[in-house]
């Protein structure tokens, strides 16, 4: 699939996965969507990114997500939205997995999103 396409596809589970977080009671905010090739290995550099990160392409985000007023800062706390987005498609990734809970991508030409 090339990367428009790609892109494309994120946004429209993105739309389901939004649809999906106001349905759990959750709200959202967005965090990080674009990051720049220079802010990536910055972070990699760090230890609390990747440098081929998903971001760069725009086919990864970070929702911070509360609940009842509050942020939600373990992914445990909304493990069902998680879930729910891998199961969009096996190109759906969530960060919970690798203890970014607020981060959901969309796997592109061997890149996962995934630390």
């Amino acid at each position: 699939m090339k990367l428009g396409e790609s892109q494309e596809t994120f946004l429209h589970l993105l739309g389901l996965l939004i649809t999906k977080m106001y349905e759990l009671g959750y709200k959202g905010r967005i965090g990080e969507a674009l990051r720049t090739p220079e802010q990536a290995a910055i972070y990699a550099a760090k230890g609390t990114g990747i440098k081929n990160s998903l971001h760069t392409v725009k086919l990864a985000i970070d929702i911070n997500i509360t609940k009842d007023g509050k942020l939600l800062t373990d992914g445990e706390q909304f493990k069902d939205l998680g879930e729910y987005w891998e199961s969009l498609s096996p190109n759906c990734n969530w960060g919970g997995r690798f203890k970014d809970g607020n981060h959901f991508s969309f796997s592109w030409e061997g890149m996962r999103g995934i630390k």
